[in-house]
């Protein structure tokens, strides 16, 4: 027990203010469709073929469009994408609301790519993956930890005084009540970065190999994108395809050859942006294939739902108080945790008996 509360503790002093950042920045984006505060935000989503189609042709048509996130029923405008991290959003009928070149014009950009990279990339990616990993063993040697104190247990939603003592119960205390919804948190936002942990975890639901498979995007090829793409037979074939699915992400090829993705959502899909996809060539519209989210492997399926479960994308607004009490109390252990092992730390036993020695001199 020793070892694995010193373990517990170093581990928590090193890479828990990493954690308690993702734990404030990921309960920020629980909420950005109600802070961002445009002009549009709350329009009901207009999702029938005219409109989308009109309004596609519109803002495709604008200098340098690479890409459309299309609004929801969470968020009424639509976001384009011109490259590097230009970008703009739209109302549904295709007007420019704003504009921006960087991500640091747009606050919900760059605390996402912080949330997702610690803006450095895959590099980063990497180092959130770690401290989740992290996080998954704060959470089960907390709870082997606390088992021995658990008579002593008084839950506090903030520490009696800002003492060291008072800190520890206080860490121990929290982390045992908001154990469950850490696990779910850290669980799912660890298996969006490291494939081999999500394989794990998706294993009682079907073969991991079948899921990476299926997940995989397939390689087609086509002419050079045409100066004129016909969307408006693009989005009408998608939508004979999925009848009831929302329009979600329509991406250009990055490369010449590449195809130009359409992906939608299906009313039975948790994911936000859904995973029911179709290609068409980018020189003559021609679909080249389609893949139905709901038709793929249980494995694939189950990791749908990882990214909606851990964003609250599901649930309705319980769900979504629910993971933001998950991302404060994580915010709260780790920024404890980091303040009570570094400058809170008891003094050295020969430190004090040498002051007592002195006193009584």
């Amino acid at each position: 027990m020793k070892l694995l509360d010193t373990l517990h503790r170093w581990t928590g002093g090193l890479i828990g203010l990493v954690l308690a950042l993702l734990g404030l920045s990921g309960t920020i984006l629980l909420w950005e469709h109600l802070w961002i505060g445009l002009p549009g935000t709350g329009d009901p989503l207009r999702g029938d073929l005219a409109t989308v189609t009109a309004t596609t042709e519109r803002l495709m048509a604008m200098p340098g469009a690479q890409g459309i996130i299309y609004a929801d029923e969470r968020f009424g405008l639509h976001q384009l994408r011109f490259g590097k991290e230009a970008g703009a959003y739209a109302s549904q009928s295709g007007e420019v609301v704003t504009r921006w070149a960087s991500q640091w014009e747009r606050p919900e950009l760059w605390i996402f790519d912080f949330h997702h990279h610690l803006f450095t990339g895959d590099t980063g990616e990497w180092a959130i993956g770690t401290a989740g990993l992290c996080g998954l063993f704060f959470v089960i040697t907390g709870v082997i930890l606390w088992w021995r104190t658990r008579k002593t247990f008084q839950f506090r939603l903030w520490p009696k005084r800002m003492s060291r003592p008072a800190i520890v119960m206080h860490h121990r205390d929290l982390g045992i009540v908001a154990a469950p919804l850490l696990l779910i948190s850290v669980v799912t936002g660890t298996m969006m970065i490291f494939q081999p942990f999500a394989m794990a975890m998706i294993a009682p639901f079907g073969s991991p190999v079948e899921a990476a498979q299926a997940m995989k995007p397939p390689k087609y090829k086509g002419g050079p994108l045409a100066e004129t793409p016909d969307y408006a037979a693009m989005l009408a074939e998608a939508r004979r395809r999925f009848p009831d699915a929302e329009f979600r992400i329509l991406s250009l090829p990055r490369k010449p050859g590449d195809p130009i993705m359409l992906r939608m959502r299906q009313q039975a899909e948790w994911l936000p942006n859904g995973r029911s996809t179709l290609w068409f060539d980018a020189a003559t519209g021609k679909l080249l294939g389609a893949r139905d989210a709901l038709a793929m492997p249980s494995g694939a399926q189950a990791f749908n739902k990882a990214f909606p479960i851990h964003a609250a994308k599901v649930g309705g607004w319980g769900w979504r108080v629910v993971m933001t009490i998950s991302g404060v109390s994580m915010t709260m252990l780790g920024s404890f945790a980091v303040w009570s092992f570094w400058f809170r730390r008891p003094k050295p036993a020969k430190r004090r008996t040498k002051k007592v020695a002195l006193a009584s001199a």
